[in-house]
């Protein structure tokens, strides 16, 4: 018995969205969302790329941008094609990202996270678990390591949202300095894994800046749903970003100062929050939160934040 040799790898980016058809022959959650991504400059086809085997696609990925970006953001579509096999499924793969970031990345750049979002018990499905270890095996061989896991989570209308109880005060923010100022407080002894981060590398303000300007600035939804709270003298206690992404309603940010921790102030924070969505008439509110961070994780399990889901991310040193 003879074999036909493998045909040889293109690597190349697609020429527009006419080529869509070609992308989407492989698969993931957000492939609904690549037309309008490519529409509003979120995504450009110069970003996107294909590993084809004669018309065959045996590997894809895409990086996301907000829009005017001239970079990418993040790398959140990378695909394999599973009936290729174990180790050539991962050559395919290493050949791509490093094809691809090498035409794509500035010289020196570091490159951007890589997100990808699993079902909520992805270790426990094999069929998931599988999909995983293949692209992260290919993802590893160009230098990325995991940086964290992350629950993704949401509300539904008619789940219950707590009753002010009258121990804290809401008022919108004041403007951006008053908010700046409550970020970077609530950056010391953070148990989010990018905060620290970023701690590592710059002052809690520096940080807390950097946030406000590239993510919440951003937002086209309205800022008087910003809520600081306080308690009812006027001390702040911490404050809630309901917001609209290109996608969702979201929980964009919720803080509580170092001093207020510990007294569940959270609770009635994130109920505020997600009562002025829900007057909105939205059909959800998403929110996302480390797996480290349990007080965060259980303070949404009790607003009735259910999880629909894990995400995790990967990053180049």
């Amino acid at each position: 018995m003879t074999f036909a040799p493998q045909r040889e790898l293109t690597i190349r980016p697609i020429t527009g969205p006419e080529e869509l058809g070609l992308f989407t022959r492989l698969s993931y959650m957000l492939d609904d969302e690549l037309a309008d991504d490519l529409a509003s400059g979120r995504r450009h086809p110069g970003w996107m790329w294909v590993a084809l085997r004669g018309d065959r696609l045996v590997a894809r990925l895409a990086w996301w941008s907000r829009p005017g970006d001239a970079a990418p953001f993040l790398l959140d579509v990378f695909d394999l094609a599973e009936a290729t096999g174990g180790s050539d499924a991962v050559e395919d793969g290493v050949r791509l990202l490093r094809t691809a970031m090498a035409q794509v990345l500035r010289d020196g750049a570091r490159p951007p996270e890589y997100l990808r979002y699993l079902p909520p018990r992805w270790r426990q499905d094999p069929a998931a678990r599988s999909v995983v270890e293949t692209r992260v095996t290919a993802l590893e061989r160009t230098g990325a390591r995991l940086f964290v896991e992350r629950l993704r989570l949401e509300w539904r209308p008619g789940t219950d949202i707590p009753a002010p109880t009258g121990r804290l005060v809401f008022r919108p923010v004041a403007g951006r300095d008053e908010l700046v100022d409550l970020m970077t407080e609530v950056l010391r002894g953070t148990l989010d894994a990018h905060g620290r981060e970023e701690l590592t590398r710059m002052s809690a303000r520096e940080a807390a800046v950097r946030q406000y300007e590239e993510e919440l600035a951003g937002y086209q939804s309205p800022r008087d749903w910003w809520r600081v709270a306080t308690l009812p003298g006027g001390d702040p206690v911490g404050f809630v970003i309901p917001a609209h992404n290109s996608y969702n309603p979201i929980i964009a940010y919720i803080g509580v100062v170092p001093g207020r921790r510990g007294n569940g102030h959270v609770d009635e924070i994130l109920a505020e929050g997600t009562r002025i969505l829900a007057a909105e008439g939205v059909p959800r509110v998403r929110a996302s939160t480390d797996v480290g961070n349990v007080p965060m994780a259980r303070a949404f399990q009790r607003a009735g934040y259910a999880e629909i889901g894990r995400e995790i991310d990967y990053t180049w040193t």
